[in-house]
């Protein structure tokens, strides 16, 4: 069964609109576990205007599922991942003004500092995947800076999803079939949904894990956290 990973950047996102503490983001991360999520994932960014350090700091103290934390790999992330030492770091390539990320990495031309970032991660035993577009000769470099996973960015599948989902995920195929290749874990995310997600499941070879949080949060409004968590690992069942 392919895991599920519950991103709780907007329930952070939310109490820092009104300022306190609610909803506590440590709460909602336990609840995510107890109601069935596999993993929390988090995307603190420089400005904090979600997920601030001091959360990927506490939530260390009670995530009890895989702990996967995203983010640009600035000297300021790198200190705060080889810190709480998670099971998961997955590098994005974003910039500190992106809503939210939107590319891959070129690990073509970034390969030398992929290459040195990943030996720093892996030395302390965490677990490494790399943001990208689902490009082939992308994939092969992937290999080449000895990532463990790839994190397929699945916006440009779900755009098309429902215009033509074949050709949608056409591309995402091929790249997982180069994944497994050259021997790399597979997970994906971005803009996965209730509508798009089985089909991406049972179309995509080797895939392991998928981190979902804004479709899934939205969706909790109406249906409540626990039975959307719960709608969600159906459709990876």
């Amino acid at each position: 069964m392919t895991k599920l990973s519950v991103n709780i950047n907007k329930i952070a996102t939310l109490r820092n609109a009104r300022g306190g503490d609610r909803p506590n983001v440590v709460q909602a991360a336990k609840d995510c576990e107890r109601f069935g999520a596999q993993g929390i994932t988090v995307h603190p960014r420089p400005d904090e205007r979600h997920i601030r350090y001091r959360d990927v700091y506490d939530l260390k103290e009670v995530v009890t599922t895989e702990f996967n934390i995203e983010g640009n790999p600035t000297p300021d992330f790198l200190k705060l991942v080889k810190d709480v030492k998670p099971a998961q770091a997955t590098l994005v390539p974003d910039a500190p003004d992106a809503i939210t990320s939107n590319a891959g990495w070129d690990t073509l031309k970034h390969k030398d500092f992929l290459t040195d970032v990943i030996l720093e991660l892996q030395e302390l035993g965490i677990r490494t995947s790399i943001f990208l577009d689902p490009v082939e000769k992308q994939v092969e470099g992937a290999a080449l800076v000895g990532t463990d996973r790839i994190e397929l960015y699945t916006e440009a599948y779900a755009t098309g999803y429902h215009h033509n989902r074949e050709a949608a995920i056409a591309p995402y195929v091929k790249a997982a079939l180069k994944a497994q290749e050259y021997g790399l874990g597979l997970n994906a995310g971005h803009d996965l949904d209730l509508d798009n997600l089985k089909y991406l499941k049972d179309n995509l070879p080797g895939l392991e894990e998928v981190s979902i949080g804004h479709a899934l949060i939205c969706d909790a409004l109406y249906f409540g956290l626990e039975n959307t968590i719960q709608l969600y690992l159906r459709q990876l069942k």
